[in-house]
């Protein structure tokens, strides 16, 4: 049984915050030649524009069409698509479904709702198209690091007896908050990732300077606006900083690690840079070092005959 760190102990930052060069190229614009960063209630507003993959919307309003659609088919196909598991998961812990127990994974969503209510749910979904942009994420690269730390996470989870179907939710979700807020507001984001890649460790931090709040707590907000279990809700808030939780989860340790690889492998770090950026005490409270995560990372995960992101 492997020990954590609780409420109490010695709190490393995890967070550097970034050199004021960082954010020279915001700060020497003036100020009435720039818009200001919408307010975080604002942009929660939009959460019903997010885009879905129109492969996985046609696939899985494929598998509806079947009489008796197949169980296997529609967990692998919900995977693969962060704003479709995420309504899924809002609509299986809605007021419809008074559970005791609350809904923390796609298999276990699944097992909840009928088949029409999945087709409604897909009636309700936007198809995203893919494009370049200046604001961040193209829709292509999202959803395949969201997928890479979807599974990573998972892997991770094993790795650390806890809850893995959670762990992907999770990992497959995350990315919710920075799509969001680039959708709400273009031209912060634009700015923001003339500074910063998305995915960078330090963004965060320059989000919290210039626009007051960060992905994660737009992430957070959205999974409670979807009454996800707290569990859930609590990993999205301190995803950034785990250990700053006021009872370390393991499950919020294992997604940072899991952003972290999946970031720096899209942005195609070096062995050095690996090195240097490994959150060494989140490694420490889950006992695992970067060796151990970068094996995980290193699996083919296309070979367990999952559907890939195809566009």
């Amino acid at each position: 049984m492997k020990s954590y760190r609780t409420a109490g102990e010695p709190v490393a930052p995890q967070t550097v915050p970034p050199p004021k060069e960082e954010v020279a190229g915001w700060s020497s614009v003036p100020a009435e030649g720039r818009a200001k960063p919408l307010q975080l209630s604002a942009v929660l507003e939009v959460q019903p524009t997010l885009p879905s993959q129109p492969r996985a919307l046609a696939l899985l309003s494929s598998e509806l069409l079947r009489p008796q659609p197949h169980m296997r088919s529609l967990s692998q196909l919900f995977s693969m698509d962060p704003v479709l598991a995420a309504r899924l998961l809002a609509m299986a812990n809605g007021p419809a479904h008074l559970m005791r127990q609350r809904v923390h994974s796609i298999p276990e969503a699944l097992v909840v709702l009928s088949p029409m209510q999945l087709r409604q749910l897909l009636h309700k979904a936007r198809p995203g198209v893919d494009r370049p942009s200046n604001s961040g994420w193209r829709l292509a690269s999202f959803w395949r690091y969201s997928l890479d730390t979807a599974r990573l996470a998972r892997a991770l989870a094993m790795s650390v007896q806890s809850n893995a179907p959670a762990a992907y939710s999770l990992g497959l979700i995350h990315g919710l908050g920075e799509l969001l807020q680039q959708q709400a507001d273009p031209g912060t984001a634009t700015r923001l990732s003339e500074l910063l890649e998305p995915v960078h460790p330090r963004r965060p931090m320059v989000e919290m300077q210039l626009m007051g709040y960060c992905s994660a707590q737009i992430c957070a907000h959205l999974a409670k606006q979807w009454s996800l279990p707290t569990m859930l809700v609590e990993a999205l808030q301190y995803m950034h900083q785990p250990l700053e939780q006021p009872v370390f989860e393991p499950l919020t340790g294992v997604l940072h690690l899991a952003m972290w690889r999946a970031g720096t492998r899209a942005m195609g770090w070096s062995e050095r840079q690996l090195a240097v950026s490994f959150p060494a005490e989140v490694g420490l409270a889950l006992g695992m070092d970067i060796d151990m995560v970068l094996r995980q990372a290193s699996i083919d995960w296309h070979a367990g005959g999952e559907p890939d992101v195809m566009f």
